[in-house]
């Protein structure tokens, strides 16, 4: 679970907190659970509804609509996010603004379509495509970036 919730974190000790209160809620429910499904799957939902609600409780704090001016011309194929080394891939993703790392993990990651994302995270269905799309040129910015640094660094020992 706390895979799950380092994609919803920003940090590795706010990945912790998450944690931490998903298994207090699971220990507080666990009456609740009716040994339909697994249990992991069961404490897998807890673990992202709690992200969520955390997420909600900070963005009642302050605005999280970090926009993000992308260059369209750095275009990347979709073969570069399924070839990245996981580990890279997770930071990465840690380090995309709120707003879009949600986004980005519950449609890319857990499976939800835009119209749940929307109605769980109280936007419009419009706002959660854009902020999956967003993200998504986001990431693939940052691999490329990142590409580009490793191809210097590698040109540069030579």
């Amino acid at each position: 679970m706390k895979g799950v919730a380092l994609r919803y974190a920003s940090s590795e000790d706010a990945a912790e907190d998450i944690l931490q209160e998903s298994f207090i809620r699971v220990f507080k429910n666990l009456k609740a659970y009716k040994d339909k499904g697994s249990l992991g799957g069961w404490i897998r939902v807890i673990t992202v509804n709690t992200s969520l609600e955390l997420y909600r409780k900070d963005k009642t704090r302050e605005k999280h609509y970090n926009e993000v001016q992308l260059d369209s011309s750095n275009e990347v194929s979709e073969d570069a996010l399924r070839t990245i080394a996981l580990e890279d891939l997770l930071k990465k993703i840690q380090a995309l603004p709120t707003g879009y790392r949600l986004v980005f993990n519950l449609y890319a990651i857990e499976g939800f379509n835009h119209r749940e994302i929307a109605k769980k995270l109280n936007y419009t269905e419009g706002t959660s495509k854009s902020q999956y799309a967003r993200a998504k040129k986001l990431l693939q910015k940052m691999i490329l970036e990142e590409e580009e640094f490793e191809r210097k660094i590698m040109k540069d020992a030579r």
